[in-house]
């Protein structure tokens, strides 16, 4: 890391030195790191750092290194920072985000400078979850959610998600589903349609979000694809990515639920001039739409992954079936 964005840091938190302590993570297609650095002299121990350094060629870890991807790329480094910049401070304590300390750009790279979620009380990362668990993430969507409510996602994705249509028409075309091929821009339109749109995460997997020990909180990271949309596009990557199909079918009501029960309270708080009874029997006509839009993308991208099962084809059929395809 150059001395400049070495110096942000420092002025960012008050240190007089810092030290690396480790490497989090790389980023996707070797694009950067996220690092956790030591501070001295601060009144912070720790901060975490998103260091994007653009590379000279891409590696698709799954064969995707077209100009489509780095572009989408690029842009969602671009939205990641505006959202911590102007959006992120709206979140509270219901749907906690890390606290933006400083953004730097500099020719191809660019530097975020994060509070330590580890040190917030947020130290545990999950690969399977308890209901509890399941509980406290669905509970920190609908906050989300009933944050952003009916508000434009200015500097940010039009359409929230990294698998919209719009910029997955390479996954499209080789997308050997026929049918759902042909339905692809139908249920794209009836998700854009509903009337109730809001700021989805876009990318929320179990692996981006932090839990306190007890598990009974949660934080999250990673805004890369944040923008408009439903709120069921978030809900039902989220439940993908935690259970398995037989898992998925049997407590799908249970899940959707709670979710409204979580979403009600949260927008009587902010948006209580919501219709809620509306808002609600429209999301739930359209958690399916939703689950079949990730589907679509996920059969186009990689046809032998393990997320495509019995529950997801059934959703599908039942969409298809419901468009007239």
């Amino acid at each position: 890391m150059n001395t400049h964005f070495q110096n942000i840091i420092k002025e960012a938190t008050g240190a007089d030195d810092i030290f690396e302590i480790e490497m989090i993570q790389s980023l996707w297609s070797g694009y950067g790191k996220i690092l956790r650095f030591s501070l001295k002299g601060s009144n912070r121990e720790t901060v975490v750092v998103k260091h994007v350094k653009l590379p000279d060629s891409s590696s698709h870890p799954r064969g995707w290194n077209t100009d489509i991807s780095h572009q989408r790329k690029l842009k969602s480094y671009q939205v990641e920072t505006a959202f911590y910049e102007n959006w992120a401070s709206e979140c509270n304590a219901s749907c906690p985000v890390p606290k933006c300390l400083a953004v730097e750009s500099q020719e191809n790279e660019t530097l975020m400078v994060l509070e330590d979620l580890d040190a917030s009380g947020y130290p545990s990362r999950k690969s399977y979850v308890s209901q509890n668990e399941i509980s406290a993430c669905i509970s920190w969507l609908a906050n989300f959610h009933a944050t952003y409510m009916n508000k434009k996602p200015a500097d940010l994705w039009e359409t929230g998600t990294y698998w919209h249509l719009e910029t997955r028409p390479d996954e499209l075309k080789v997308l050997d589903d026929l049918k759902l091929k042909q339905a692809a821009q139908a249920i794209d339109d009836k998700l854009k349609a509903s009337p109730f749109q809001t700021f989805v995460h876009g990318d929320a997997k179990l692996a981006n979000f932090c839990f306190s020990e007890d598990g009974k909180k949660v934080a999250a990271v990673d805004f890369q694809y944040v923008g408009g949309g439903c709120g069921m596009k978030d809900l039902a990557y989220f439940v993908g990515s935690c259970l398995d199909e037989s898992e998925c079918e049997r407590m799908e009501t249970k899940i959707l639920d709670q979710y409204f029960d979580c979403l009600q309270k949260a927008v009587a708080v902010q948006n209580s001039e919501i219709d809620f009874t509306e808002l609600e029997k429209d999301w739930r006509s359209l958690y399916p739409y939703a689950w079949t839009d990730f589907h679509r993308f996920l059969k186009g991208w990689s046809p032998g992954h393990w997320k495509i099962n019995t529950y997801s084809e059934r959703l599908t059929k039942e969409v298809i079936k419901e468009l007239g395809y």
